[in-house]
């Protein structure tokens, strides 16, 4: 029989309140929008042709990415 008392110092993770992480994610997505549009519109210019993601998509990309990093600890 198994003694359950000798590991009881287990580290358990506390989930995230969803309504904060979605919070963050839509202030993280806000902020990144603008800076990968004119990323995307100098990028188009200077080769003449669309990039293969859009600003969005990209925008939408580094706030999954950074969103979970802040509730790392």
């Amino acid at each position: 029989m198994s003694d359950y008392t000798a590991n009881c110092d287990l580290h358990h993770v506390k989930r995230v309140n969803k309504v904060e992480y979605f919070i963050y994610f839509a202030l993280i997505f806000c902020l990144a929008v603008l800076p990968h549009v004119v990323g995307w519109l100098l990028q188009a210019a200077r080769h003449g042709r669309l990039p293969r993601l859009g600003p969005v998509a990209r925008a939408l990309k580094d706030a999954q990415a950074v969103t979970p990093m802040i509730f790392r600890g």
